[in-house]
């Protein structure tokens, strides 16, 4: 079965969420990656971008609280409380197919289903209640 965990987006704060999510939470971040690192073909990265948080992991017990910064292009449609998805880790491909395919019906497929630069296969969506889902199947 797949596993659940929250994913939140911020305007330019994530960093400073995590780190005040981490004081109340403990641990350490498994993953802090910021959009200037990737050097994508076709992708346009302004300056104001570099330093934007892509993906940040932070375990919270059994869970895990993930996150990142809205790119700059998405900024207008950012409000605070539209920022969280659901994250789903599948057994296997096929599940994230069937999720995907299941939950997206008569919503809304921000990105479908594909194999992304990240190394993962995944697509994210708003289901038709309104709620946001990423479906993110790991490739290696």
């Amino acid at each position: 079965m797949a596993k659940l965990n929250p994913y939140l987006n911020f305007d330019g704060t994530c960093e400073e969420a995590f780190n005040f999510y981490k004081s109340v939470f403990g641990g350490e971040f498994t993953y802090l990656s910021r959009m200037g690192e990737f050097n994508v073909e076709g992708m346009d990265i302004s300056d104001e971008d570099r330093s934007r948080v892509m993906h940040v992991s932070l375990p919270v017990g059994e869970n895990i609280l993930m996150g990142s910064d809205v790119p700059g292009h998405m900024k207008s449609q950012f409000k605070p409380g539209n920022n969280n998805y659901i994250s789903l880790t599948p057994d296997s491909r096929e599940e994230a197919d069937r999720l995907f395919n299941e939950l997206s019906v008569g919503g809304e497929v921000e990105m479908p289903m594909e194999e992304m630069f990240w190394g993962d296969y995944f697509g994210n969506f708003r289901d038709k209640y309104g709620i946001w889902w990423m479906i993110n199947y790991p490739l290696r």
